[in-house]
């Protein structure tokens, strides 16, 4: 079952697995805790949530399954303002659902989720064409080979168009052997506009020492940026046939918690870029979205944070 969508295009729309979360409540193991949280989580409608919070019309693409998690899952995305129109419920599969334990790592149960099972099919109707930017991460094509089928699929028409397609490298050892995931993130990267990944799992993925060696072995994309945890983040965009560099430095931050954060910087990023910032707008927008996840404990923020509120010391 599929929910008719707003008529008008979003500007930006996010594609990828969304699951509910259930965390301690208090930062204790899951294997002690008397209390849990119920929430959800998700690379790519956190970016929706947060470029909707910041004023950017946003789209979520996914698949749910037909329970109640699925609903919660839908609803809570819908309630900080994107559009869930295109997201499908699957009466034969569940929707995915991970545990934080604090200290110890994150324990997935998503194989054969709703969203796992997702296919070209699941975009056909979803007007990517239509879109100023679309989103996709790493995290996507290593569900299944289908899911592996809708990002090729998305690339193909976005690429093809006027639009932007954004790409989060985003690798997540436990969803691939090692190899795989080199070559395929590395070829998806090169077939984007934009890309974002971070220099930690670059090294990884590709053995590159920082950030000119990853953009020597990705010179494709209009623009890279490299991110470098709290060191700061360097952009690289084309211009007239020459790469023009960009270093914005990290706001210094007391981190509570550090997933999210990349979600949220790429939708700082992004968000700036379709309002027409400079190369330093858009790398300090990312730093302030992010600076404000670090400091909760969760990977969204109330509606009504405001970072142009806060007072930001980058010395």
């Amino acid at each position: 079952m599929v929910t008719m969508p707003d008529t008008s295009a979003p500007r930006l729309i996010a594609i990828g697995e969304t699951m509910a979360l259930i965390a301690p409540a208090r930062p204790e193991p899951l294997a002690t805790t008397q209390d849990v949280r119920l929430l959800i989580g998700g690379a790519e409608s956190n970016v929706a949530i947060h470029a909707a919070q910041l004023g950017i019309r946003s789209a979520w693409v996914s698949a749910v399954g037909d329970d109640p998690l699925g609903v919660r899952v839908r609803d809570e995305v819908a309630s900080h303002g994107v559009d869930v129109g295109w997201v499908s419920t699957d009466p034969h599969a569940p929707t995915g659902v991970y545990f934080k334990d604090p200290g110890r790592g994150v324990l997935y149960y998503r194989r054969g989720s709703a969203a796992s099972a997702m296919t070209p099919d699941t975009v056909a109707e979803v007007p990517l064409e239509q879109a100023d930017l679309v989103h996709v991460s790493g995290i996507t094509p290593a569900l299944s080979s289908s899911c592996a089928a809708l990002v090729d699929s998305v690339v193909d028409r976005v690429t093809a168009g006027q639009g932007i397609l954004s790409f989060d490298v985003n690798h997540r050892a436990a969803l691939w052997q090692p190899d795989a995931a080199a070559l395929a993130l590395l070829a998806l990267a090169r077939r984007a506009d934009l890309v974002f990944v971070g220099l930690d799992e670059a090294e990884g993925l590709w053995g590159t020492a920082d950030a000119d060696a990853v953009r020597a072995l990705i010179p494709e994309p209009a623009l890279l940026v490299v991110k470098d945890g709290d060191v700061g983040a360097t952009e690289y965009e084309r211009r007239d046939g020459a790469d023009v560099r960009t270093f914005t430095p990290a706001i210094k931050t007391e981190v509570v918690e550090a997933v999210g954060a990349g979600d949220a910087f790429a939708a700082g990023y992004l968000s700036a870029h379709l309002s027409g910032a400079t190369a330093e707008e858009r790398l300090l927008a990312g730093h302030r979205r992010a600076h404000l996840v670090l400091q909760s404990t969760g990977d969204l923020l109330p509606d009504d944070a405001a970072d142009d509120t806060l007072t930001i010391d980058q010395a």
